[in-house]
């Protein structure tokens, strides 16, 4: 996602990539979805992923659930703060033209995306048979 915006914008600033929402819509939605997932929403793997970790961080130790819960509170801060800067706001008056997005760049966002689907619907291929 990041070099679809580089490839458009021809910067990695997120300033300079503001507005994007508006030019390509479904961009918007990769984004999003991306985003969710990286913040660990129910009822992605990740989820399963950092309450595993968060437990296990904090029968070893009860003071690193501050820890843990800083870096997830950190983690989906900057995940929100990111989509905002580059899908939200005012489209910049530096770009003069758009290319618009590619079959190919949304194939590789499905075939990002679909393992990780096929991992929420059967997440016994990760974590072992369920008992």
């Amino acid at each position: 996602l990041a070099n679809t915006n580089y490839e458009r914008t021809h910067s990695r600033t997120l300033l300079l990539a503001r507005g994007l929402q508006l030019m390509l819509p479904l961009m918007a939605a990769w984004w999003l979805l991306a985003n969710l997932m990286n913040m660990a929403l129910p009822p992605t793997i990740n989820l399963t992923g950092e309450l595993l970790i968060i437990t296990s961080m904090y029968n070893w130790s009860p003071l690193t659930i501050m820890l843990t819960g800083a870096g997830t509170l950190l983690t989906a801060a900057y995940s929100l703060h990111m989509f905002l800067m580059t899908q939200r706001g005012k489209f910049p008056r530096h770009i003069i033209k758009m290319n618009p997005t590619y079959t190919r760049e949304h194939l590789l966002m499905t075939l990002h995306i679909l393992p990780l689907l096929m991992l929420l619907t059967k997440p016994e291929l990760v974590m072992g048979p369920l008992s």
